[in-house]
């Protein structure tokens, strides 16, 4: 009888997606291993944070009346679009490095 190994755990590409879903997987698999191990989940991790620090950043901007709240739309659908293209990048086992973000988070994962 071959010896067969359950893989415990997500792959790397499925734990790159769900980093992306709110902050707390990226949390997760920025201090448990495996996942903490792999530069790529690492990536991923650390822009899920920043992405979602640059979201929680501009919604004070929404506070100021009209121009504000033009500028607050546009930056949000694109961090929207940015958001969701990072997310299939990662399904498919390939790296979007957002603006700015993106080279912090390439730093932050050793890369």
């Amino acid at each position: 009888m071959p010896d067969e190994t359950a893989q415990a755990g997500l792959n790397e590409n499925t734990a790159s997606a769900l980093a992306y879903i709110t902050i707390i997987p990226a949390i997760i698999f920025l201090l448990v291993a495996p996942y903490n191990q792999s530069p790529n989940i690492r990536f991923h991790a650390w822009q899920s944070l920043f992405l979602n620090i640059s979201l929680f950043v501009i919604g004070f901007v929404n506070v100021l009346p009209i121009i504000g709240q033009l500028i607050f739309l546009v930056v949000f659908i694109a961090l929207f679009v940015g958001w969701l293209m990072a997310i299939l990048k990662a399904l498919k086992g390939e790296r979007l490095e957002l603006p700015v973000i993106g080279k912090i988070a390439a730093k932050q994962a050793g890369l």
